[in-house]
């Protein structure tokens, strides 16, 4: 049995869009769609005096806040099946848990009450960073986010790093009829200095070349199991998260990977993915590269 796409609801604008999103997502892969809110409200609340005071409890709000979610959610999508459930317990280690059965977690750019200035939220951040499963957040205005753009972009980098994340964005592809654009960035060493025109050319060749060859590389399996996906590939000189940022404009989905090193705890994001996830304008899928 396919596990559902979990998104973690707090009943702010960002994590409703998210909402709206894992609803479209599962309708494309059948799948169905679990709703959480966590909330530490039995350590703060006294409910006798809120009780007395007639206003509703923390709990009670929350119960309401999941019951309006799951309706926005069948509302949306009447096909797809909807649960939602609502758990006394701190909002990251919830989730956490909650993605060890799923087959993503979608999470909104911040949640309420978060400062506005920030560029994302910080339990959006250590989902994507810590998780076992993909991990979408959803970036981007509201053109970007409902628009079908009919293009997702893939940044490919080392092999130990990006596989997960290339089978991913095929079978993302796939599902949506779009054209996946594979991107691998290169660069000139930091201690490669070449002075002269013809030996930078040659040198500028040859980072150019390595860098098409390890994207045909990972490319190579997942495009003979995808025939039907229609794959482009670009190798842009540059520094990937720039790359990435500048080729992810207008696209539907950008997807990056993520190693998670057995044994090691805190985050496990890279630069280039906490950069995307920051400043993207787009949907960012960070997928898990376990090993």
């Amino acid at each position: 049995m396919d596990l559902p796409l979990v998104v973690g609801v707090d009943g702010s604008e960002s994590s409703l869009q998210a909402v709206d999103w894992a609803v479209d997502a599962a309708a494309r892969h059948g799948l169905a769609v679990r709703l959480v809110h966590a909330s530490m409200w039995e350590r703060y609340e006294g409910v006798g005096l809120t009780s007395d005071l007639g206003r509703p409890s923390e709990e009670q709000a929350a119960e309401g806040l999941v019951r309006a979610a799951v309706e926005r959610a069948r509302l949306r999508n009447p096909d797809v099946k909807v649960s939602g459930e609502l758990l006394p317990e701190d909002p990251e280690v919830a989730l956490l848990r909650e993605a060890r059965n799923a087959s993503a977690l979608i999470t909104g750019r911040r949640g309420r009450g978060q400062v506005m200035e920030l560029l994302l939220g910080s339990v959006s951040l250590a989902l994507a960073a810590r998780a076992p499963c993909p991990v979408v957040v959803v970036r981007g205005d509201e053109r970007s986010r409902d628009a079908a753009h009919g293009r997702l972009v893939l940044g490919v980098g080392a092999a130990e790093n990006s596989s997960a994340a290339v089978g991913f964005a095929f079978r993302e592809a796939e599902a949506r009829g779009c054209v996946l654009e594979a991107v691998r960035a290169w660069r000139y060493p930091a201690h490669e200095l070449v002075d002269h025109p013809l030996a930078a050319d040659e040198s500028a060749r040859h980072h150019r070349q390595m860098a098409t060859e390890l994207l045909d590389a990972a490319l190579c399996v997942p495009a003979r199991d995808h025939q039907d996906v229609d794959v482009r590939r670009a190798v842009v000189e540059g520094p990937a998260r720039r790359v990435l940022l500048d080729r992810a404009s207008g696209a539907d989905l950008l997807v990056v990977g993520a190693r998670r090193r057995t044994g090691r705890t805190g985050l496990q994001l890279g630069r280039v993915s906490h950069a995307v996830l920051h400043h993207a304008h787009c949907p960012v899928a960070v997928v898990p590269q376990h090993g």
